[in-house]
């Protein structure tokens, strides 16, 4: 946007007002133009669809981003015309053109089959041998995770058997009552004498 520096992308949504341009038609295509507003200062920006470069042209109120694909295509389009007319008046030129072309296709040509060796030599992994080292690493590591197993039940047991039963005394329940007898004691310092 020229009135704010908004940037605004390209496929933006917009409620815009659409009317069709007077007197331009590409190939029976009419061109619209368009009315928005920018989405920060409300400011109006108009463009125009371009069928010929299948794009949009700026009117007002806003400029384009620099676009450097689009330069690089003109200018390869610009030397593709310059050479095809070159080769129109001069058959000479023509016989040139097809052995640099040639030539180039041959360094292309080169260039891909020393690439592709390059990739063999670095690519050149053996895969089952590498699915073969990982099998005898894990099962290396189960046994071994087994025999740890064994050892610490091992050590477990060991120290179950060793284990002394401490005396009930020394235990967290409440010590038990010595069992009273049945017969009722008719004086209370019986208990006593027991």
């Amino acid at each position: 946007c020229k009135t704010c520096g908004e940037y605004i992308y390209k496929g933006k949504k917009f409620n815009a007002r659409k009317e069709t341009v007077q007197n331009e038609v590409y190939l029976g295509l009419p061109i619209f133009r368009f009315y928005i507003k920018c989405t920060r200062c409300l400011a109006e920006i108009t463009f125009k669809t371009d069928p010929e470069n299948t794009d949009y042209t700026m009117e007002h109120g806003a400029t384009r981003n620099f676009q450097a694909e689009k330069l690089l295509e003109e200018e390869e389009k610009r030397m593709q015309k310059e050479r095809e007319e070159e080769e129109l008046n001069n058959p000479m030129k023509v016989l040139e053109n097809r052995t640099k072309d040639s030539k180039l296709e041959m360094e292309v040509l080169e260039n891909l089959q020393e690439l592709k060796e390059l990739n063999q030599r670095q690519a050149n992994v053996d895969f089952e041998a590498m699915l073969q080292q990982y099998k005898e690493y894990e099962e290396e590591r189960k046994r071994r995770e087994q025999e740890e197993d064994e050892q610490e039940m091992k050590a477990m047991l060991e120290q179950a058997q060793n284990r002394r039963l401490l005396p009930d005394s020394d235990s967290d329940e409440e010590p038990s009552k010595p069992e009273r007898k049945a017969a009722v004691k008719a004086r209370p310092t019986d208990i006593l004498q027991e």
